[in-house]
Formats: structure tokens, C-alpha cells, sequence
């Protein structure tokens, strides 16, 4: 009997002290505040949505964890994203511009799964909201500059993030930097603004350093011609990049007369009058420096311009998308020009190195000799525009 009692007793004993560890467990839990109550709150608590502004001021709500991009009508923007998440599975639309530039550069070759991508619910700015709501978009982006397309997408329910090309007059590095930091927001996971925007700036002083010192009789005139076939030839005047690009390697612009808003249509008579001394072809045209030599395209005689007298017209580059825009390839773009216009004052400057660098110190992305050379001969075919 004595024997049971004791038994008892120490189970009792026990139980006691297991319920006091218990109660202070559960004392020291509580008293640690804000940082333990966080932990331990429902998830249901934690808010789905984000909220970020856009290049239009708009407020927009957008889920926490977005899988699904589609992008409308600022086309070299699926090639940023890839480069940004060193991946293109989360883009499951685009439009067409940016699959015929994807189909035809590196960014297929890094990132084969962006040709998965649908481009059947667009046609230029027109939007099938039937046909997008079909890819079940977390977020959707559009060009900035079309207002109305952000109104009728947002009415149809999707969280719409317009993304500006101009906001900042049409300086391309500038533009890049913020592409990136409206991204790092949204995804903060992955936001690489800081080294971006410090990268483009030691390229841009690199360059201003070696070219501030011009005098004004040594400065390159330049002549942008971003769209031509047999039925036109189209330049860059003040308003567009080109602009930028003359002005930020230090040379002329040849069309900086005309005022008219992006690109400006202009005959074969005024490109002589100008007589510009280098010609850059953008990727929005299919001719190449032996068109201009030859004379192959329609009916116009390029053979009274210095450029083409001295063979001095170059296809610009076209790594993840068509150069002349801003996309992740701008500060390499900047030196590729400045080294183009003036090859005695960057000789030292290895491109394909510079290239190789720059991916790797920003987006942890290690390009062969070959990949880096890719960009700087561009195929005829990412020019169907």
C-alpha cells in the first residue's frame, strides 16, 4: 500500500512539473512581442496582393507571387524579364515584334522556353481580352504611352502595369534603370536596380570622359536609319532615341533639324544634303551595309554620301533585342557606338570582353566568346518587323 501511494505521488509529481514547463513555454512565447505573434500568425492574414505604381502614376494591386506575364505593346520588355529572372518561363504572351526578334538572337538561345509564348491575343496595340484571359495572367504590361489600352485592360480585370519608353526622354540608360527598379519592386526577389543602374552609369562616364573633350569640328555626323524598304526611308530627328545616342557618344545627329515626335520619314535628296559621315541601320529593317553600297534597295542611289563613299554603314547590335531601343543590352550598345563613331579614341575597349563582363557582373549570366560575338552580327531575319 505504501509502495502504491508512492507511485502515485511521483506520477502526480511529474505531471505537475510537466504542466508548469508547459504554462512557461507558452509565458515566454507571449512576452517576446510583435516578432514571435508575426511568426505564428495565419497565413491567411498575410496579404496576397502587392501594390506598385506605374510609369502612368496608376495605383495597381498585383498578387504577391506572380507565375504568369503576358506583355502587350512595349516589346523589347520580355526580353528584359528573361534577362531578370534568368529565365522566360513565367512569360506566357508577347507580341509578335518581340517573338520575331526572340526567334532570331541570343535570347532564344539562352532561353528556348520564351518561344512557348502566345502572341495570337495581339495585333499591333489591339488587344483580344478574350484571348489573353485564355493565358490566365498574374500581370499584364502595356506601353505607357497608351493610355487607352491600360483603361480597356484594367476594365477587363487584369492588373495592368503601364511601362514607359519616353517618360524619360528617350535616354536609354535612364529608361533601363527605371525598367529595372519598377521590376525590382514588384518582384523584389530579384531586384537588381542598384547594380544596373551603377553599371550603366560607369559605362556612361567612361564614354562622356573620352568624348566630352570633342571640339565641335571633330565631332562625327551620324545618320540613323531606323526604317527603310523600296517606299520609304524614315531617320531619328530630335525626338527619338537616335537623338540620345549621338549625343551620348559625342557625335551629331544628322536628322536633329526635324521635330517630329519618334521617327520622321526623309528623302534620299536631304540624306545627301546632310551628307552624314557614318550610318547606323537599326534592327527595324532588314538592309544591311551592302544594300547601301549596292544600291539594292528600290530606287534610291546612296552613292553620293561620305558613309557610304568610305563604307562606313554598320547594322547596330541585337543581343536580347533590337539595340536601337532601351533593353538589358543599352550599356553595351553605348560602347559598341562609341567605339564605332570613334574607333582611335576606344581602341583599348574589347567589346566582346566588355559584353562577356557585363552580363556577368549583373545578371550572373557567364556568355561564350561566341554568344557575346552573336550580338554584334545580328541576323537579317530579326529585322521583320
Amino acid at each position: 500500500m505504501k509502495t502504491g501511494k508512492k507511485i502515485i505521488a511521483l506520477l502526480a509529481a511529474c505531471a505537475w512539473i510537466l504542466s508548469t514547463a508547459g504554462c512557461g513555454s507558452q509565458a515566454e512565447g507571449q512576452s517576446s512581442g510583435s516578432a514571435v505573434s508575426v511568426a505564428s500568425r495565419p497565413a491567411s492574414s498575410v496579404s496576397s496582393t502587392v501594390t506598385v505604381t506605374d510609369h502612368n502614376g496608376n495605383a495597381v494591386k498585383i498578387p504577391r507571387k506572380v507565375e504568369r506575364i503576358a506583355v502587350c505593346d512595349i516589346y523589347p520588355l520580355p526580353s528584359v524579364l528573361a534577362v531578370f529572372f534568368d529565365s522566360a518561363e513565367k512569360i506566357v504572351g508577347m507580341a509578335k515584334p518581340s517573338m520575331t526578334a526572340a526567334k532570331n538572337s541570343l535570347l532564344s538561345e539562352l532561353y528556348p522556353e520564351i518561344l512557348n509564348a502566345k502572341t495570337d491575343f495581339i495585333d499591333g496595340t489591339n488587344v483580344n481580352t478574350e484571348e489573353l484571359l485564355k493565358l490566365r495572367p498574374d500581370v499584364v504590361f502595356y506601353s505607357a504611352e497608351n493610355a487607352a489600352l491600360g483603361k480597356k485592360l484594367t476594365a477587363a480585370g487584369f492588373a495592368a502595369v503601364g511601362v514607359s519608353a519616353s517618360k524619360w526622354q528617350y535616354n536609354c540608360i535612364e529608361t533601363l534603370d527605371n525598367w529595372i527598379s519598377l521590376l525590382g519592386k514588384i518582384f523584389p526577389e530579384n531586384d537588381r536596380s542598384k547594380i544596373v543602374e551603377d553599371y550603366s552609369r560607369e559605362t556612361y562616364d567612361l564614354v562622356q570622359k573620352r568624348v566630352s573633350g570633342l571640339d565641335e569640328s571633330k565631332r562625327t555626323k551620324i545618320f540613323f536609319l531606323f526604317q527603310y524598304s523600296e517606299a520609304e526611308i524614315t531617320t531619328s530627328g530630335k525626338n527619338f532615341f537616335g537623338q540620345w545616342w549621338a549625343d551620348a557618344v559625342g557625335a551629331v545627329n544628322a536628322g536633329e533639324e526635324l521635330t517630329t515626335a519618334k521617327s520622321a520619314p526623309v528623302s534620299m535628296e536631304q540624306i545627301c544634303k546632310w551628307n552624314p559621315q557614318k550610318i547606323l541601320i537599326t534592327n527595324f529593317n532588314t538592309a544591311r551595309p551592302d544594300d547601301l553600297y549596292n544600291n539594292k534597295i528600290g530606287s534610291y542611289d546612296w552613292s553620293a554620301v561620305s558613309a557610304v563613299q568610305h563604307k562606313e554603314a554598320y547594322k547596330m547590335p541585337l543581343g536580347m533585342y533590337r539595340s536601337y531601343t532601351p533593353g538589358v543590352d543599352t550599356p553595351v550598345t553605348l560602347l559598341w557606338l562609341a567605339k564605332t563613331v570613334y574607333p582611335d579614341l576606344f581602341r583599348d575597349v574589347d567589346i566582346t570582353a566588355k559584353t562577356k563582363d557585363y552580363y556577368k557582373t549583373v545578371f550572373n549570366i557567364a556568355l561564350t566568346d561566341k554568344q557575346a560575338n552573336k550580338i554584334f552580327a545580328p541576323a537579317a531575319a530579326a529585322s521583320a518587323f
